[in-house]
């Protein structure tokens, strides 16, 4: 029996209304999609935001907008947002974005930082310097590895000890397996990381019982998945927080207050 922190990750940086009519695109319709996870569990939310066109973007105005409208649908509720570059931006991108916002919290993926480690030790120092809560993407072995030189080095500073393991992929599409946990809590192993796990493909639901069986917090939403564990199709964001909170309970878990 553990005790997790669950946030949603409603969208993601590519699925569109046409995958799941449902996608929460808007700062409207994210706002609404936040309001219903928050009543069905999620005490965070992972926001991404998009462009007029619905693809990705890291427009500061758009996410002053989305942030404020999920503040007012949604008190209380946490909010991270995504530095993640989807192929479109760079590190100095990823890096205005945050100096516009100075968020209190966001994730910031490890090897896309690795592109540009000048740039790299600027954006983890700005976020100190912030109170900007970091949570590390993790992808592999390579990342992990990566971020133990970076504390070494100074680079990120000891104290940012946040991470996501990310189980599977989505392009290629490669659903994420339970079993495929071991492999960065036994890399990650001394670094006394604070992690969540998130899940790509249907398979999500078994890997986050996984991760917070073995102590870690949770991660779910459309952003990795809109499959039921059978292959249907979720109804929307809220319904696979409902449906993860009950088999969470059913296996003696709680949930616990989001650190703010």
């Amino acid at each position: 029996m553990a005790n997790f922190e669950l946030m949603v990750a409603l969208n993601g940086a590519r699925r569109q209304r046409r995958d799941h009519p449902r996608l929460p695109v808007t700062a409207a319709q994210l706002a609404e999609a936040a309001a219903a996870c928050q009543a069905a569990g999620a005490q965070a939310v992972h926001l991404h935001v998009r462009d007029d066109q619905g693809a990705h973007s890291l427009d500061a105005g758009r996410y002053r907008e989305a942030m404020a409208a999920v503040a007012e649908a949604a008190p209380g509720m946490a909010i991270q947002i995504t530095t993640e570059s989807a192929g479109i931006y760079d590190v100095a991108d990823q890096l205005a974005c945050l100096e516009a916002l100075r968020p209190g919290a966001a994730s910031i993926s490890v090897r896309e930082m690795a592109r540009e480690p000048r740039l790299a030790a600027r954006t983890y120092a700005l976020c100190a310097e912030a109170g900007t809560r970091v949570q590390h993407i993790l992808y592999g072995a390579d990342c992990i590895d990566r971020l133990r030189a970076w504390y070494r080095e100074g680079l990120v500073p000891g104290t940012m000890r946040d991470a996501i393991f990310v189980l599977g992929s989505y392009r290629p599409a490669m659903p994420g397996q339970p079993e495929g946990l071991a492999t960065f809590l036994n890399a990650a192993s001394d670094l006394q990381l604070t992690w969540s796990a998130c899940a790509f493909g249907r398979h999500e639901q078994a890997c986050l019982l996984a991760a917070v069986s073995a102590g870690g917090d949770a991660r779910i939403g459309f952003e990795n998945n809109i499959e039921t564990p059978d292959g249907g199709l979720l109804a929307d964001n809220a319904a696979s927080v409902a449906a993860f909170v009950q088999a969470a309970r059913a296996e003696g878990h709680t949930l616990k207050e989001c650190r703010s």
